[in-house]
This record gives structure tokens, C-alpha cells and sequence, in this order.
């Protein structure tokens, strides 16, 4: 029981901004890039990429090391959601661009809803 209290302490990120749900946020991750097949430098390759969204959910509590959040963004007029792990050594930075005012918990009602009516009231 101690090894699992030690690893998640050392997996536990500091400096996290505030998180709620309806905020429109920028997640930044590290990707590793498959090597190519005639590559015999040993060095692996690595991009950042960000993922621009909404936060529609979250589990867990900010000091747990399984909590996620779940960011929304619409490309191409296609929905993606993907869940991001908030202790994973991969996730490098989130920052908060704007924060809306809603009245729910899990902001799954946005799934079906497109254009004007899935826009959120921005909280000053």
C-alpha cells in the first residue's frame, strides 16, 4: 500500500489552474512520434499538441490521482471528446480561456445541440 501512495505522489501535478465545468480551455500534451523504419538514432521524438474545448465533465477530485476531465470541441462539424488523466506525465499544461455560467454538473446536453444553441453564457 505504501509503493501505491508513493507513485501517486510522485505523478501528482502542481500548479493545476482552477477547473469547472463549461470552461473553455487549451490542454497541452506531449506526443511520441513512431520511429521511422531505416532510423537508428536512438532518440525518440516528441511534439506538443494542443486540444481546445470545453469542459464538459469531471471526475475525481483535484488531489486524486485518477481524476480526468472530459474537453468537447466540434471539428468539421463533428463533435470529439476525449478524456484527459490530470496526474499523467504526458498532459504538460492546461490553461483556461474563458469560463461560462451554467447550472449543471456534466454538460452532456451539448452533444446534440449545434450552433446558437449550444453556446454557453460567459461568466465575468
Amino acid at each position: 500500500m505504501e509503493r501505491i501512495e508513493n507513485c501517486d505522489l510522485f505523478y501528482k501535478k502542481d500548479g493545476l489552474p482552477e477547473l469547472c465545468i463549461g470552461d473553455k480551455a487549451i490542454v497541452t500534451i506531449y506526443l511520441e512520434l513512431p520511429k521511422e523504419a531505416g532510423a537508428d538514432d536512438k532518440k525518440e521524438k516528441e511534439r506538443t499538441q494542443n486540444y481546445e474545448g470545453v469542459i464538459i465533465s469531471k471526475h475525481g477530485k483535484k488531489g486524486q490521482p485518477e481524476s480526468t476531465i472530459t474537453v468537447r470541441k466540434v471539428s468539421q462539424e463533428v463533435g470529439i471528446e476525449k478524456v484527459f488523466l490530470l496526474n499523467s506525465p504526458w498532459l504538460k499544461s492546461i490553461k483556461i480561456i474563458s469560463r461560462a455560467k451554467v447550472r449543471r454538473s456534466k454538460l452532456y446536453y451539448l452533444r446534440e445541440r449545434t450552433g446558437k444553441s449550444a453556446r454557453l453564457k460567459q461568466r465575468f
